[in-house]
């Protein structure tokens, strides 16, 4: 469904994704933001992907810990290039938070070897450029309250 208000095209709520594109005239941009245990932007806080899209936390980048996402969404995705990684050469594109522009991870487009075609579509998010929406956000007190005390 296409939308001229918001120039967000939605293929399907439930697949999350989206492409985004700039007004350049008022300089909007439009965010999806998720329900649930998300992982977000470490620099803007902007939704980028959901904990129970999470297909791997063993991924590697340059600058540490990685994880590898079925779905990610507020990103813009930078042009293509080959790339060798520690599993072999990939064709990838670097991806982008939407709103600050911070490289985030990049996307896996092909692999060469048939043994890394699972990660073809995927998303990485590094560790060290994502905030845990669960970490950050929010607390839960275990200490009990008075309502608690007497009730037990």
């Amino acid at each position: 469904m296409w939308s001229d208000s918001n120039k967000c095209r939605v293929w399907g709520v439930d697949q999350l994704e989206c492409v985004f594109e700039r007004e350049r005239e008022m300089g909007r941009i439009f965010t999806v933001d998720l329900e649930g245990r998300t992982y977000r932007c470490k620099f803007c806080k902007t939704h980028l992907a959901l904990a129970d899209d999470v297909v791997s936390r063993a991924f590697h980048s340059r600058r540490g810990k990685a994880y590898l996402f079925s779905k990610a969404l507020n990103i813009t995705i930078g042009p293509l290039e080959e790339r060798m990684m520690l599993s072999g050469m990939h064709t990838i594109a670097d991806i982008f938070c939407v709103c600050c522009g911070q490289i985030v991870g990049w996307k896996y487009e092909a692999a060469h070897e048939k043994s890394q075609k699972y990660k073809e579509g995927k998303f990485v998010l590094e560790r060290g450029r994502i905030i845990d929406g669960v970490n950050s956000e929010f607390y839960i007190d275990t200490h009990p309250n008075m309502s608690d005390a007497e009730d037990a």
